[in-house]
């Protein structure tokens, strides 16, 4: 029997213990492991609508116009792929299943680990007010570093299968996310 594993490395639950020292300690070290940003005059810090709607953003309790951020639900914060010490941390763990045994992985959401880090306010396009997070915060410039890294730190070290989940990703792209010399051995979208 061979087993591959869900790896989600986007965002954690708001339970993971890392989030929870995050969220109650400002000065925690893993404050920077997620993405907080100070909100804009009592509002979120800009007008990024999440993928299952509303605001990307989530206010922090107990602290005065702090907010994190989640691409998804306010129960998934993400994991602030620009701290190396985080990525290191993501590695050591695929790595810790890889020595395990497994077969490999269904990378999920991959495409969202890279935003861009003006964080600007973007042309709405909903009735909302809000604009997708798609457009400042899937298949960024820079997401190719994050994702070179990631193969050659954990799956390229063993034989193995990795699936990514690769929304947003365009034909013309797809030889260097797939393939001998892609990201992973093969992607949906």
């Amino acid at each position: 029997m061979k087993i591959i594993l869900d790896l989600v490395v986007n965002h954690t639950s708001d339970k993971h213990v890392w989030f929870q020292s995050a969220l109650n300690d400002s000065k925690s070290n893993y404050r920077n492991y997620y993405i907080f940003k100070e909100g804009n005059n009592g509002n979120p810090p800009n007008n990024w609508r999440s993928i299952f709607g509303g605001s990307v953003w989530e206010k922090v309790p107990n602290e005065e116009n702090m907010y994190y951020f989640h691409t998804f639900d306010k129960k998934q914060p993400d994991l602030n792929w620009e701290n190396p010490v985080l990525r290191q941390e993501i590695y050591d763990m695929v790595n810790w299943w890889l020595e395990k045994g497994i077969s490999g992985f269904r990378i999920d959401s991959i495409t969202f680990i890279k935003k861009d880090q003006d964080y600007t306010d973007v042309i709405p396009d909903g009735a909302d007010g809000l604009a997708s997070v798609k457009h400042k915060g899937r298949n960024r410039p820079g997401i190719k570093d994050f994702l070179s890294e990631l193969n050659r730190e954990t799956f390229q070290k063993y034989e193995c299968v990795s699936v990514g989940e690769a929304p947003g990703v365009t034909y013309e792209e797809y030889d260097q996310y797939i393939g001998n010399n892609g990201y992973f051995k093969k992607t949906f979208p």
